[in-house]
């Protein structure tokens, strides 16, 4: 008879399931307990919560809603999960070109404006994060200034708007069924290791770019209309590996798709070589290995790129040729066999596998 009593003792004991609940709709004060959980109404308020030294993993339940706030991540084993990928919304609007607002702070203001690396909606400057079935989205209407005439005061010159990146600090970064929509410059693993897995990730020009080491695991990466047939569509990666590095961006078992019929074919580019001030010592590295590309993607597979010398103000050009751009078992109507589309032998494939990109570390997914 005593044993049905102390197993409900058992478990009321048990902590609860996640360490706060978030809820655009919540009209109660933040950190009220709700149903065994504090909860809160936005994001930031939740994230304030989180031990400074925090050891074990603290989740933010996240239920469906638009979320407009700017976040920094920088407390360790912090995770982000959603109620819905499609429903669950974080969404910022800062461009590079953004002017900071008065009593804004901000590190390394270029000009008065945000520049790239303050553009983000979700920065992470901590190990083991983790954001799990949501969208992140840095919601500048590129279209919408791109179609202002340049008299107008209001058009920004700087256009990259990045939704998420990592930053000094940062390793061991996941995202798991994770929508991440931008234009220009929308994701930026630029610090330690990332790892996505069944994400959908929307941009044109250079939208994943950086120096980190990331793997791509069945991604869904989607070119959006530039609006520009007589430039071409852009570019979808703009690696700044480090030369001491072996690995950066992987590509595996992943789609690179169009958004709409608008993204002509032969318009897009895989990628060009990102030299941040000229610095020799950036050699990108991006391998594709198993992936489907539609038409968009071009014969040539590869572009270059120019760079401003932070010292000389010189500008200088940088070869795709230089870098270390790859490819193996590409199928679909871009996968077009061409003289400047290097393929890997199969003995270079046994060295570009997740384990080794990721220097040993594999996060789990359900």
């Amino acid at each position: 008879m005593p044993i049905l009593p102390v197993l409900l003792g058992a478990a009321l004991a048990q902590p609860p399931r996640y360490q706060a609940v978030v809820d655009a709709r919540f009209a109660g004060r933040d950190s009220a307990v709700v149903d065994g959980t504090p909860t809160f109404h936005t994001i930031g308020a939740a994230l304030r919560t989180v031990p400074g030294e925090n050891a074990a993993t603290f989740v933010i339940f996240i239920r469906n809603g638009t979320y407009h706030e700017k976040l920094v991540v920088q407390k360790p084993n912090v995770t982000f999960l959603g109620e819905s990928r499609a429903g669950t919304v974080l969404t910022w609007d800062d461009a590079a070109g953004t002017p900071v607002r008065p009593g804004e702070e901000i590190q390394g203001a270029e000009h008065g404006t945000h520049g790239t690396r303050n553009s983000y909606t979700l920065r992470i400057a901590a190990t083991d994060f983790r954001a799990e079935r949501l969208t992140i989205e840095n919601g500048f209407d590129f279209d919408a200034n791109a179609a202002k005439p340049d008299t107008d005061p209001t058009k920004l010159r700087g256009t990259q708007g990045v939704a998420v990146m990592t930053y000094d600090g940062a390793d061991r970064t996941t995202f798991v069924d994770v929508r991440l929509v931008g234009y220009q410059d929308t994701v930026f693993p630029n610090v330690g290791r990332h790892y996505f897995h069944h994400c959908e990730i929307l941009g044109h020009v250079d939208f994943i770019f950086g120096a980190g080491q990331a793997v791509f695991d069945d991604c869904d990466i989607v070119t959006r209309d530039l609006h520009r047939p007589q430039e071409g569509n852009g570019y979808v990666v703009a690696p700044s590996t480090e030369i001491s590095k072996p690995y950066g961006f992987l590509f595996i078992h992943s789609r690179l798709k169009r958004e709409t019929p608008g993204v002509a074919k032969g318009s897009v580019a895989l990628g060009r070589p990102w030299h941040p001030g000229a610095r020799v010592t950036a050699v990108g590295s991006a391998v594709f290995v198993d992936c489907w590309m539609d038409d968009h993607i071009g014969a040539k597979g590869w572009d270059r790129m120019s760079s401003v010398d932070s010292v000389s103000g010189v500008r200088y050009w940088f070869a795709p040729e230089a870098a270390r751009f790859l490819e193996y078992g590409s199928t679909g109507p871009g996968a077009i066999a061409s003289p400047t589309r290097r393929v890997m032998t199969d003995g270079d494939l046994r060295t570009y596998t997740p384990a080794r990109v990721l220097d040993g570390w594999m996060p789990t997914v359900r």
